[in-house]
């Protein structure tokens, strides 16, 4: 079955097709390492994470890079304000964006290269802008001629003349337009320069990533460029005009864009009180409850993050570890099983991969992973007669826990089993209470359990337990 997915230049969905078969050359924009990552970042993060994990489990060779904006004006700012250099504040949050990537569980890109390694090649770039005429020089400062390419706007959809009505004049501008916008920066006094045919200065943004993608992925064009929908204009929107000004090929057959997140339905600020760094929000939830939020909307949809959505996010989960808990007990002690793919475990399987071929619709996939928990769970308390009984749940519990892994990333930490004496005591008494039919005891020992992080239900074959 092919996959098909929403470009944001065509506007349609098309059927993934790519430049070499079965190989994937996708770019995202990384981070801006002026501050510590947020749960904005975090989807991000997340969103092409699964999209690449998902692209390798149906068969496809992915290469993927990210790059991280290490020169900027926020990070200049940020030093400033700390009496730090540059590269301290961008090394502090390097690494702790590498620490989140483990908070999350989520894998590195094949190659995440920083802007300040690769600023001889952007340099080189800029100049054959200049020599087609694409570019100027002022004073130091070298801006791209938005006018002299004639496909700009084509993918945020917008006219120059919609451009200029929206554009802020400045009083005093040495740019020949008021849409052109920075290749290159001539450095104040105190910011950090490299040396340049145009004096000591540093790169604009959109210069970087508009280099960096193709030198790095070894391509003339990528098969997908991704990113925040917040950064198709300008951003994605100026690295088009910057590559095909001078290849005159497209830059990215497919452009991807997620919805952004909200907090309590706000944009997220530290003015507000409501900016959230993923340090925080794994500390205070688990991290796969975290990606439960993000899962279930589309990724190209906004997702509002507030304790009553991390609440539900949190009971979705509980529907999983209620059914392994459950299957736990059944195969517990059982060895040599056989999978058997039933046509309930089949037909969902086949559901969920069809939702996420259909522009990766993990709402819809977790949908279908969540009816073969229901048809699952139905299975074991109604089959019991069938000769094929532990096998069945064995193959459900399987196919379950190898989609969520592989494609969801969920399940992968172990989770502790094992109860304390005191737990042990106290389900003995609560076994003893209920057998008396001391039903307030019962209740009070449930409690308790619970907590102590071990939930406990009663079903017609007897107790049993789960960690919450």
């Amino acid at each position: 079955m092919p996959i098909f997915v929403y470009n944001s230049l065509t506007q349609k969905k098309e059927e993934l097709i790519t430049l070499r078969e079965k190989i994937v050359n996708m770019y995202t924009c990384g981070v801006t390492v002026y501050d510590k990552c947020h749960i904005g970042h975090a989807r991000s993060l997340y969103v092409f994470d699964v999209i690449r994990k998902y692209l390798h489990f149906r068969g496809y060779t992915v290469h993927f890079v990210r790059n991280i904006t290490d020169i900027d004006d926020k990070i200049i700012n940020k030093a400033k304000e700390h009496n730090k250099t540059s590269q301290e504040v961008a090394e502090e949050n390097i690494k702790s964006y590498r620490e989140d990537l483990k908070r999350l569980k989520i894998e590195e890109a094949d190659l995440e290269p920083k802007a300040t390694e690769n600023i001889p090649g952007m340099i080189e770039h800029i100049k054959e802008l200049i020599a087609r005429g694409a570019a100027y020089e002022v004073k130091g400062d070298v801006y791209f001629n938005v006018r002299k390419f004639g496909k700009y706007g084509q993918l945020s959809g917008q006219s120059i003349e919609k451009m200029m009505d929206a554009v802020r004049i400045e009083p005093i501008s040495i740019k020949k337009d008021p849409l052109d916008f920075a290749l290159w920066k001539k450095s104040k006094e105190g910011e950090p320069f490299w040396e340049s045919p145009w004096g000591l200065g540093r790169p604009g943004w959109h210069i970087e990533c508009a280099v960096m993608s193709l030198k790095h992925l070894k391509c003339e064009t990528l098969d997908i460029h991704a990113g925040g929908r917040d950064l198709i204009f300008p951003h994605h929107e100026n690295e088009i005009a910057q590559v095909e000004a001078i290849s005159q090929k497209p830059f990215s057959k497919y452009w991807i864009h997620h919805g952004l997140l909200t907090i309590n339905s706000q944009k997220m600020a530290k003015s507000a009180k409501n900016f959230i760094t993923i340090e925080e929000a794994v500390n205070r939830y688990p991290v796969d409850d975290l990606k439960m939020l993000f899962l279930s909307s589309h990724y190209a949809s906004p997702v509002d993050f507030s304790e009553e959505k991390m609440t539900e996010a949190h009971k979705a989960m509980q529907r999983f570890d209620i059914l392994f808990w459950k299957a736990a007990k059944i195969l517990e002690g059982k060895e040599s099983l056989e999978f058997i793919d039933t046509d309930f475990i089949e037909a969902h399987r086949g559901r969920f991969l069809a939702a996420m071929d259909d522009d990766f619709n993990t709402a819809k996939a977790l949908g279908n992973l969540f009816d073969l928990v229901n048809d699952t769970n139905k299975f074991i308390d109604e089959q019991q007669s069938d000769k094929y009984y532990v096998d069945i749940i064995h193959s459900a519990v399987e196919t379950i826990e190898n989609l969520a892994r592989e494609i969801f990333g969920l399940f992968l930490d172990e989770k502790e089993v094992l109860l304390s004496e005191e737990e042990q005591a106290l389900l003995e008494e609560r076994k003893t209470a209920r057998a008396k039919k001391d039903f307030k005891r019962s209740d009070e020992l449930r409690e308790r359990l619970k907590q102590m992080g071990v939930t406990v239900e009663d079903a017609k074959t007897g107790q049993t337990w789960r960690r919450i």
